[in-house]
């Protein structure tokens, strides 16, 4: 079995399932992260187990340093050197114009979406990084393709956020390119998950798929196999770079 390591924050449910299971049957060990739904979490890792892979869950809120500091000693200790990260925990709330935002909801949504992914980004760098004497490894950060349409009327906040991932994939990619590490983007759509209940409308995408170019949603296996992509050595010399999974919207 191959002694490629990659932790999978927010894997509990949705696309970070999706992607450790699928991870898990391509031979990563797998760190199943989660903040809140304990249940689910374990019941992503039991699984993985029992079709014969490894993994473990750990509890912790990645936009906390020292939270995310006990979970990469977690990962330390119980799967060995980190060599893939998947940063895909995040959130969005209730659909809203941004005349209706306040402070409260804006630290929540940057905490969640922007802090998390650069703690844990940090932490893979200096594992991965050959400048810490590491081998080298990948980040896939999961964006949105919010950041390019800018979900007026619903999530101008969240797009936001995913806009700011955006920049940061290109920046850290810029960094750490002479260093053995590569960091990309995948951009997923209108996506069959749950997340779309923590904005009030747990039906959207089935309203909004009739209007999509190939006029259905996506699956979250779909967008885990496009992360799987640019975690492997198929995609060697690609960095800096964003796949959208979008149904062409």
């Amino acid at each position: 079995m191959s002694s490629e390591v990659v932790l999978i924050t927010g894997a509990g449910r949705g696309i970070g399932a999706a992607t450790a299971r699928l991870a898990a049957l391509r031979g990563y060990h797998v760190c199943v992260n989660y903040r809140a739904e304990a249940e689910a979490a374990e019941a992503v890792a039991a699984g993985i187990r029992t079709a014969g892979g490894t993994a473990i869950a750990v509890r912790a809120d990645v936009s906390r340093s020292a939270e995310v500091d006990r979970l990469f000693a977690t990962i330390d200790a119980e799967l060995g050197p980190l060599t893939a990260l998947v940063n895909n925990a995040g959130t969005l709330e209730q659909q809203s114009r941004l005349d209706a935002l306040d402070e409260e909801r804006l630290t929540r949504i940057w905490a969640a979406n922007i802090t998390g992914p650069f703690l844990c980004a940090a932490q893979a760098v200096r594992r991965m990084s050959t400048r810490y004497g590491g081998r080298g490894g990948a980040i896939v950060n999961v964006g949105s393709a919010a950041s390019r349409l800018g979900s007026p009327n619903e999530y101008v906040d969240y797009a936001a956020s995913k806009g700011a991932i955006d920049s940061m994939t290109r920046g850290l990619a810029l960094e750490v390119a002479g260093e053995g590490i590569r960091v990309n983007t995948v951009r997923p759509g209108l996506i069959h998950t749950g997340i779309h209940a923590l904005g009030g409308e747990p039906g959207r995408v089935d309203r909004v798929a009739p209007n999509l170019p190939m006029g259905r949603g996506g699956q979250p296996e779909e967008v885990a196999e496009a992360i799987l992509y640019l975690l492997s050595p198929a995609s060697s010399y690609s960095t800096g770079a964003f796949i959208d999974v979008a149904g062409g919207r």
